[in-house]
């Protein structure tokens, strides 16, 4: 899941986590991770984690590059739909990965490597854990065009959460097969 600390930061588990991530994508074992942990996907599958240009925190759209992969993985989602964002840095894609996923200020909200997926985005979030990163913010929230206050991200939470719910349960839907 995520985290306020960087995949480049000198933090002793980083590496044991990323060789966590190899040997499970080496013996076929589906892996998912969201912001932090698709970050530590992208690394440990050999792309660089950096600093996006500029932060994303709120509910700002993706839109769905359109490959085979995606229509598999997202079926007859839209287009485009709000996620959660909470993110100062982002991955490039590993070799052989599929972009699924982009913002208009981060190209690289997902991607899939077989049945291995990565999001830079969040879809697993409640109005609970909003509730709480907002009011855990420590000075973080400076409104912009990218960065959305506490109360704005708070407003209609419950029926913007279900209706990530919804997309998260695509995902997830298609992401369990890979376990059989």
């Amino acid at each position: 899941m995520g985290g306020p600390m960087s995949v480049n930061d000198p933090l002793p588990w980083i590496p044991q986590v990323t060789r966590l991530i190899q040997q499970a994508v080496a013996a076929d074992v589906p892996v998912l991770g969201h912001c932090l942990g698709g970050q530590l996907m992208a690394k440990a599958l050999g792309a660089p984690v950096t600093r996006n240009p500029v932060k994303e925190i709120g509910w700002f759209p993706v839109t769905v590059v359109d490959t085979p992969e995606s229509r598999a993985w997202l079926g007859a989602l839209p287009p485009s739909f709000p996620v959660y964002h909470w993110h100062g840095e982002t991955f490039a894609l590993p070799a052989k990965a599929i972009r699924l996923l982009g913002s208009a200020d981060c190209a690289n909200q997902g991607f899939v490597l077989g049945k291995h997926l990565a999001l830079q985005c969040h879809v697993e979030m409640t109005p609970q854990l909003i509730s709480d990163w907002v009011r855990e913010a420590d000075g973080e929230l400076k409104p912009s065009r990218t960065v959305q206050s506490g109360q704005e991200m708070l407003l209609d939470a419950e029926r913007k959460t279900a209706a990530l719910h919804r997309i998260a349960d695509t995902l997830y839907e298609h992401w369990v097969k890979g376990l059989r």
